[in-house]
């Protein structure tokens, strides 16, 4: 066994609790690899108490957190959301300095991840990126993805199309793998909770048929978020057939008015329950025995499909995603989201294959690690992979 001098560092980052939920069977892998040294670093949403202090949810299940590092400003408009980034970027800057991690992980696309990313690029830490390549039109994400990837040495891509397009954008091929989603191998490995026991946990949903509702900011149409908000709400109240369990927004731009709006609303209404935080296996356990998956979140294009339930997708938030048959997807107005739900009702539980992997994400990507690792030529130059050349040969 290596000596602790001798370890290999893996840095972690999580800023909120879905973010966490996915990448739970990957820390937990590479906690079996006794030659690696995994530092789980929490920050952002994690830390504050009005999104639920999710860290806890961490240390509840049993995973180490290595460091917190505050980063969280008052306020959801740009300029909050730029002295947030400010943060990260001192925050990690320091940490990086002080730990001099060997590798980096940073899934997707949040903002404050891009200061992260920036840190990491300053202080010459590799940078592997989960879930480049994607398209979210409807979201400012997708600049910041892009932005990620294009700081990232190693790429894990979700889906054969995301790893093509990480390659269109100049990534060298040999860098930049399909793993599939962690998402779906949560899904297929973790042992969810039973209907009694969900009920017992939130008995709201004893003997009731439900649907699970999360709806985030949609940042580039940030004049029209409320405006599609209501008409959301007036969609569920027509609808009354369903009990709706509504988790609350991450700390998007937007998102803090995304739940003041909610807390307020769905007080009046005995078929609604709000909750800050489900953690994973409660999330995807409700997810399970769900008549269907409403709102706008990614959870309704990657996890649910793989538990067979039906998602109602809202908006062009998640416009540009792979998207199984399972997925209707509606215009953000009362009417046409009401006749959505009424068609996912009538669908049933779906049985389909994932554009998402086979559940062996982790362990791809641990593998590939450490081939990585092994690798003692291995440099953070990159060649800029031009497709035009190629096809030129």
């Amino acid at each position: 066994m290596a000596s602790d001098s001798q370890k290999k560092k893996i840095c972690i980052v999580t800023a909120t609790r879905a973010e966490y939920g996915i990448l739970s069977p990957f820390i937990k892998r590479l906690q079996t690899i006794p030659e690696w040294e995994v530092q789980l670093v929490v920050t952002g949403t994690h830390l504050a108490k009005e999104f639920g202090n999710t860290y806890q949810e961490i240390e509840e299940d049993g995973v180490l957190v290595f460091a917190k590092i505050p980063i969280l400003e008052k306020g959801d408009d740009g300029y909050a959301v730029s002295c947030t980034m400010a943060n990260a970027l001192r925050g990690f800057g320091a940490y990086f300095k002080d730990e001099n991690p060997d590798l980096l992980f940073l899934l997707g696309d949040r903002t404050e991840m891009l200061a992260v990313a920036a840190a990491a690029m300053n202080a010459q830490v590799p940078i592997g990126h989960l879930h480049g390549g994607e398209l979210t039109q409807g979201a400012v994400d997708d600049c910041v993805r892009h932005a990620i990837t294009k700081m990232s040495y190693l790429h894990f891509a979700s889906a054969e199309e995301y790893r093509r397009r990480i390659i269109q954008m100049g990534e060298e091929p040999s860098r930049v793998f399909n793993v599939g989603a962690l998402g779906v191998e949560n899904i297929l490995n973790e042992k969810l909770l039973t209907r009694q026991e969900l009920d017992g946990e939130l008995p709201e949903l004893a003997g009731k048929e439900f649907g699970v509702v999360t709806f985030h900011p949609v940042t580039l149409e940030a004049s029209e978020g409320e405006m599609q908000l209501q008409e959301l709400m007036q969609a569920m109240i027509q609808e009354e057939r369903l009990f709706y369990l509504i988790t609350k927004a991450n700390a998007d731009a937007g998102g803090r008015s995304v739940n003041r709006f909610l807390e307020q609303e769905t007080k009046k209404y005995p078929h609604m329950k709000l909750v800050d935080s489900l953690g994973m296996k409660r999330y995807l356990s409700a997810v399970s025995y769900a008549r269907l998956v409403l709102g706008n979140s990614s959870s309704g294009i990657i996890e649910a499909p793989a538990l067979g339930t039906p998602t109602v997708n809202i908006g062009d938030r998640q416009k540009g995603r792979l998207m199984g048959d399972s997925i209707i997807c509606c215009p953000p107005k009362r009417d046409a989201i009401a006749e959505a739900i009424r068609k996912a009702l009538n669908m049933g539980k779906i049985t389909g294959t994932s554009p998402y992997g086979d559940g062996s994400t982790s362990k791809q990507m641990v593998d590939i690690i450490k081939r990585y690792f092994d690798d003692t030529c291995s440099s953070l130059k990159k060649n800029f992979y031009d497709i035009l050349e190629v096809e030129k040969k």
